[in-house]
């Protein structure tokens, strides 16, 4: 809603800055900024569940009777390696 309405405003203003490059500056720097934190928000959760199961499914393989441990650092392998 805060964001529609940003728009919003800024969209009604345009007629009074003339549409000028400043006004279009103003809307582009700040969705750029807005957008660069969001990735950050968003992208640490997800390496947070990423660790999570990566520790579960060492876990697993550790408990398996008869699993094979090579595989559990798979992740600082080469791709030839691999």
């Amino acid at each position: 809603m805060i964001a529609l309405s940003v728009i919003i405003v800024w969209g009604f203003t345009g007629p009074l800055f003339n549409f000028s490059d400043t006004w279009q500056l103003v809307i582009n720097t700040g969705t750029t900024i807005i957008t660069f934190l969001m990735v950050f928000l968003i992208q640490r959760p997800q390496n947070k569940d990423a660790l999570a199961i990566h520790l579960k499914l060492n876990e697993i393989v550790a408990a398996l009777q008869g699993a094979s441990n090579r595989l559990i650092d798979v992740e600082s392998l080469t791709e030839e390696e691999i």
